[in-house]
């Protein structure tokens, strides 16, 4: 089933445009591509999920048509290995599969698949993606910690505001962390006349995620003791970064948004919200008081394996992930004092499909005035 219908914005144009894929003619379904779809797709392959997000244009950004989710754990045992297992490779390739089938029952305009840390790191990551193209006909892309960096900033450019100078982005994935430290020019628009563009300053990627984190010390991580020992460890590296670009410093003047994109912060902003269920349109975007985030993450901490098993925000396939991540907010929110947190429910698949977006409307600006020329008005 598709994502709650949502409509998100299209920030200023940024980075290179996408490549324009035709289809793969491998064994299995085949992607679909052709100018006459409205829609566009756009894989993530990471350490821990695989998601296809389709959308079509509306208004400044796109509506969601069609998705998918499932946990694969692509990078399970790849700490201690260096290698993708074959359980893992198998999952992935299923669910890889699934995506490729519903690709090719919906042709879309354009279709990106990236591959992020798991296939970065692993000695046999490029190995395991050209089988991937063998067997399912996708062809995933493996990025830089940079581009998915870029890709989350661009999905989350929406949520800047005009009284914004600066914005830190954290987005906590299955085997690394992203940080993103992002300029807001003074010349901004204002709402309503467009969206807010941002520039990366810096970034850094941590090799701790929820899947490296709860292999070493996931079970650790439901005691006090051993909650607060991954949080001193991810925030002595997060205080390398805050010395080269004097984020706290920043910080202290004002004007700085912290905004968190990961399953990590959608849960606590579910918690603090008391949901039911997850429901996206009331979480995306939610600007929470600090102490209102601080109080989820207890809450979280308090039920322990059972109670997170049992909650409806979190489930038994997450048990083991959400703790670890909540111990690298924990870090970001002890380095970095900002008042409030904004949570997004958006990554690098909507990154993605902004640029497709964003590099069409370019490339029909850009050739209308020649048409005009030779044809007239």
């Amino acid at each position: 089933m598709p994502d709650d219908t949502a409509t998100l914005g299209l920030p200023e144009p940024q980075g290179p445009a996408p490549e324009r894929l035709s289809g793969y003619g491998a064994p299995g379904a085949a992607v679909r591509c052709g100018s006459s779809s409205p829609a566009y797709a756009a894989l993530d392959l990471g350490t821990n999920n695989c998601r296809l997000l389709v959308g079509a244009p509306a208004h400044a950004g796109f509506r969601v048509v069609d998705s998918f989710s499932r946990i694969v754990r692509l990078g399970e045992g790849l700490a201690a290995t260096g290698r993708l297992s074959d359980a893992a490779m198998d999952r992935a390739i299923a669910a890889l599969g699934a995506c490729a089938e519903k690709l090719a029952r919906r042709p879309v305009r354009h279709f990106t698949a990236v591959a992020t840390e798991a296939c970065r790191r692993a000695a046999n990551g490029a190995a395991f993606l050209a089988r991937v193209e063998a067997e399912t006909g996708l062809r995933p892309r493996i990025i830089s910690a940079r581009e998915e960096a870029e890709l989350a900033m661009e999905s989350c450019a929406p949520l800047l505001e005009e009284q914004d100078r600066r914005a830190l982005l954290f987005d906590i994935g299955g085997g690394s962390t992203e940080i993103a430290w992002i300029r807001v020019p003074a010349a901004a628009p204002r709402p309503g006349q467009g969206q807010v563009p941002a520039e990366l300053i810096g970034y850094v990627s941590m090799p701790l995620g929820v899947v490296t984190l709860a292999e070493r010390a996931g079970a650790s991580c439901f005691t006090q003791e051993g909650f607060h020992a991954v949080v001193d460890e991810v925030a002595a590296h997060l205080r390398r970064f805050d010395q080269v670009h004097c984020i706290g410093q920043e910080i202290r003047a004002g004007g700085v948004r912290l905004i968190g994109t990961s399953g990590t912060v959608t849960t606590l902003a579910g918690v603090a919200l008391a949901l039911p269920r997850y429901r996206r349109p009331l979480v995306d975007g939610r600007v929470l008081d600090i102490e209102v985030a601080d109080q989820a993450l207890g809450d979280l901490f308090a039920l322990g394996r059972a109670g997170l098993a049992a909650h409806p925000c979190v489930g038994p396939e997450r048990v083991d992930f959400v703790l670890p991540g909540c111990a690298v907010y924990a870090a970001i929110r002890r380095v970095w004092p900002v008042p409030t947190l904004t949570v997004a429910d958006r990554g690098l698949r909507e990154g993605m499909l902004l640029r497709m977006i964003r590099a069409d409307r370019i490339a029909s600006r850009d050739n209308r005035p020649y048409l005009a020329r030779r044809h007239g008005p």
